[in-house]
């Protein structure tokens, strides 16, 4: 009887195939001040676009791949901002979750997630967490 091996974290052709589609977001005014969320993935993404979706002024988001409560991901600017409605940004990377956070004290703000998602397990993804992430240094 054949038997089937899903693909794991360094299967190339997962990345090299067009994407099953994962589209979610919040409305505009959802994400609170100094507030984050945590967007976890069905399956490891091939991309991910993030677009602050508020037509307000004085918003902006931070896109990040850790808590702000872990290493040093602000102080480290370890994040992308998005400071204009409709202002985006394509990460071509594989992760299982990130997460956005409210870059303002007093505003609240709304996004649009729209990824390819492999046909990989997020449990066959490790943390991403060391230099460029969490530390400035790697420790």
């Amino acid at each position: 009887m054949p038997h089937f091996q899903r693909p794991g974290i360094g299967a190339v052709g997962s990345y090299q195939v067009a994407g099953v589609p994962f589209i979610t977001g919040s409305g505009a005014n959802s994400l609170k001040a100094s507030t984050e969320h945590k967007i976890t993935f069905p399956t490891i993404t091939k991309s991910v676009l993030v677009r602050l979706n508020d037509p307000s002024e004085d918003h902006a988001i931070r896109i990040h791949f850790n808590p702000t409560g872990s290493g040093d991901v602000y102080t480290g600017n370890h994040y992308v901002e998005l400071t204009t409605d409709r202002d985006a940004f394509t990460f071509n990377v594989k992760c299982k979750e990130l997460y956005i956070s409210n870059a303002h004290a007093s505003n609240h703000s709304g996004y649009l997630i729209v990824a390819e998602l492999t046909g990989i397990s997020p449990s066959e993804m490790f943390t991403l967490t060391g230099s460029g992430l969490t530390t400035a240094d790697g420790t």
